[in-house]
């Protein structure tokens, strides 16, 4: 007769129970108390256990991580498009009039709608027409939600697909936090004649910002009129009092979604999408400037060269995994900007109105959305040269995984063969556009008025008859050939556009000189002492000039007040950093002179230390 098995079932629900007895929560007071509920019932009458809690679940999401405001928005945006919109809305309303009052966001968009079939699906978390299709924006079925709770505790969806047939539905945190069933349904969609007026007002009524209402281009001039602009179909996404903004007041709200929506949706809206924020139409911006028709043209009047150019443009394929053999292929295109034409507008222009300076070097873009824009030291180098050409990479939605793009698209995270393989291609391409810019900038510093030493070399030779002690003096032999000599040293130190009497000139006007050279394999600075002449030689290769000389010597004076007449700008000769900055350099150079002509062991010491000081500063430069 086999052995009954009675008591050992007998036995492991005695153990459950002892189980069950020894549990200890630990739940923070705002937990939501369904979930906690819920929870002690399933583990009291060891019931069948969901895969996910929605109670507890759905607070979670709060916190998936997104950058910031607008890139939760992004994520409706893209929905929006992916629907077929041809235009789409967002809206920063300030619910009260005083400063600090809460603030309602919505985004509107005229595509297809949603039947409420449909609308109720998209609803739930993971549920989604496109789940897994990788030709498109989105993919997983989340991002409407997990956007929305990201911003307020409280999503409410309208969509319809025939006129004042409008379709609501709500998700509330609070209130599924309290619900007590294992399984938290949905509801079904509500029928409304007609959106809510607080959401209707949206369309009709003007924004707090802008505070001139003539920058507002309002959907519609007043209510009778809604609902025939509203035309068949579209869907209203809005999250009222949200408490998670990344900014406080809607100024700053609207200001940031205009800027990086224009750049990131600005194929889109060069593919005529229209796109406002508080109704204020939103222009594309292209950190590339390869599109004629974007933002950055329209302050260039004057300027032939309005766009960049493309210099290299190459096609390399990517494995979709480490060592899978099936690959997908992704464009790389290198541009070029016309730095030969740009590099003379004023700093003001270059800085604020192109936004040259803000360091969006490379630029990735997913099924033609911007994904990631920004400085990629590994691609490109971190010195100031990336300012004068760009990189933008085009992949498909295969490579998802390659690149390392999470479902909410928060940037690129480029597994390791992708980027060795990026840094094979264009590797070579990068370091002659590092070294052409590099040319560019050695030339423009070595183009000096000619004839005439600059603010600097005349005021540390000015300097010098107070100095507390002389520099050596010439030998006999030196000053019996003065002439010739000067004649001599001029010829190796004439700059652009001298003449060979325009540089001997100079040169026998001062005592000091600053010359350029570009040599990857210099140290940053050389001193010599020729002729009575003090000659400071700056390396253009080296990290010290692209790093800090350069960039100082392009900061201009303060702009004019409103009073002033002469409103010409500086050039700069009357730049007082790049002055001070020099004079640094020529009085280290003085003081070199001086000690390494009177002591050989002085001289040697000097030598070991300016090597080695140019190495450390480049070693840690790199690291910047």
């Amino acid at each position: 007769m086999e052995p009954s098995i009675e008591p050992n079932v007998q036995e492991a629900e005695n153990l459950t129970r002892e189980g069950t007895d020894q549990i200890t929560e630990n739940w923070s007071s705002d937990a939501p108390r369904g979930g906690k509920a819920v929870m002690n019932r399933m583990i009291k009458e060891n019931s069948t256990v969901p895969l996910f809690f929605a109670q507890t679940l759905i607070q979670s999401l709060r916190d998936v991580g997104y950058n910031h405001t607008t890139s939760a928005l992004c994520e409706h945006v893209d929905n929006a498009y992916q629907a077929g919109a041809s235009e789409i809305r967002i809206f920063f309303r300030q619910a009260a009039k005083r400063e600090g009052g809460a603030i309602d966001v919505a985004v509107y968009d005229n595509g297809k709608g949603m039947a409420p079939s449909v609308l109720k699906t998209c609803m739930a978390f993971g549920g989604s027409l496109n789940f897994g299709n990788r030709t498109g924006i989105g993919r997983f079925g989340m991002g409407m939600k997990t956007a929305a709770l990201s911003l307020s505790p409280v999503l409410d969806v309208y969509s319809w697909q025939e006129p004042k047939a409008i379709y609501g539905m709500t998700l509330d945190i609070d209130e599924v936090g309290r619900d007590r069933s294992n399984l938290v349904a949905l509801p079904d969609p509500t029928l409304h004649g007609e959106l809510p007026t607080a959401q209707a007002s949206l369309f009709t009524s003007f924004m707090s910002f802008p505070t001139d209402h003539m920058e507002q281009e309002r959907a519609v001039e007043n209510e009778a009129d809604l609902y025939e602009w509203l035309g068949n179909s579209g869907t209203l996404v809005f999250m009222p009092e949200c408490d998670r903004l990344t900014y406080a007041k809607p100024k700053t709200l609207v200001d940031h979604a205009m800027k990086e929506m224009a750049r990131v949706y600005r194929r889109q809206i060069a593919a005529g999408l229209k796109l406002f924020v508080n109704n204020r139409r939103v222009e594309a911006f292209d950190p590339t400037y390869s599109m004629a028709n974007a933002r950055h043209a329209r302050f260039l009047d004057g300027v032939v060269a309005k766009t960049s150019t493309l210099a290299v443009p190459k096609v390399i394929p990517i494995p979709l995994s480490e060592g899978n053999k099936e690959t997908a292929s992704i464009q790389i295109k290198i541009y070029k900007l016309p730095i030969e034409e740009w590099s003379t507008l004023p700093r003001k222009t270059l800085k604020n109105d192109l936004r040259v300076f803000d360091g969006l070097t490379v630029s990735m873009l997913r099924n033609d959305r911007e994904v990631f824009a920004g400085a990629m030291p590994k691609l490109t180098t971190r010195h100031s040269v990336t300012h004068w050409y760009r990189v933008q990479i085009d992949f498909p939605g295969l490579l998802d995984e390659a690149f390392g793009v999470a479902s909410n698209k928060q940037g690129v995270r480029l597994k390791g063969y992708v980027e060795d393989a990026i840094k094979q291609a264009i590797g070579d391409d990068i370091t002659n556009m590092n070294d052409q810019v590099r040319y560019f900038q050695a030339a423009q510093n070595a183009k000096k008025e000619p004839a005439k030493p600059s603010t600097s070399e005349q005021k540390a030779s000015d300097a010098d008859a107070f100095q507390p002690s002389a520099l050596p003096t010439l030998t006999p032999d030196e000053e019996e050939q003065m002439e010739a000599n000067l004649k001599g040293l001029a010829a190796t130190l004439r700059r652009n556009g001298e003449t060979d009497e325009q540089a001997y000139e100079r040169v026998q006007r001062s005592q000091y000189i600053i010359a350029f050279k570009h040599d990857p394999y210099w140290p940053f600075y050389d001193v010599s002492h020729q002729f009575g002449r003090v000659i400071l030689t700056i390396n253009t290769a080296h990290a010290f000039f692209t790093a800090l000389y350069d960039p100082v010597s392009k900061m201009g004076i303060p702009a004019p007040s409103d009073d002033d007449d002469d409103v010409t700008s500086a050039s700069t000769e009357q730049n007082g950093p790049t002055v001070a900055l020099d004079l640094l350099l020529l009085s280290l150079a003085r003081t070199q002179s001086r000690l390494s002509k009177t002591n050989e062991d002085a001289h040697k010491l000097i030598e070991t230390m300016r090597r080695e000081w140019s190495e450390a500063y480049r070693v840690q430069m790199s690291m910047v």
